[in-house]
């Protein structure tokens, strides 16, 4: 039912830009946080960027000034761009959404989008 799709990814030289998107449905997107979160080969899964549902934000600091998080409410997206590329950003890329459900706290994940840094 809740469903993440993510796009953008693609392959891009270091220092180049490229905006990932992740449209959300079956959630109450405005109640949400929306995040991304990567996994480069071989490493474990590690946050990215984070936007609450009331617009604040949170930023990994391998990313801060070169990323930037933004939501659209009215079509349910969350997007990340991104700047200044560099190789270490090479990684698959998740959409991931967060919200309370009564009692309980309720996480979903998109499949990925492969983002390759590489000249």
């Amino acid at each position: 039912q809740v469903q993440l799709v993510e796009s953008g990814g693609g392959l891009v030289q270091p220092g180049g830009s490229l905006r990932l998107s992740c449209v959300a449905s079956g959630i109450i997107f405005r109640f949400s946080t929306m995040g991304w979160y990567r996994q480069p080969p071989g490493k474990q899964r590690e946050l990215v960027a984070t936007i609450t549902g009331s617009g604040r934000l949170n930023y990994a600091d391998s990313v801060k000034g070169r990323f930037t998080i933004s939501r659209d409410s009215a079509k349910s997206t969350v997007y990340l761009g991104m700047n200044n590329l560099k190789p270490e950003d090479t990684a698959v890329y998740y959409c991931n959404t967060e919200f309370q459900e009564g009692q309980l706290r309720r996480a979903y994940w998109g499949q990925g989008t492969q983002v390759t840094v590489s000249s």
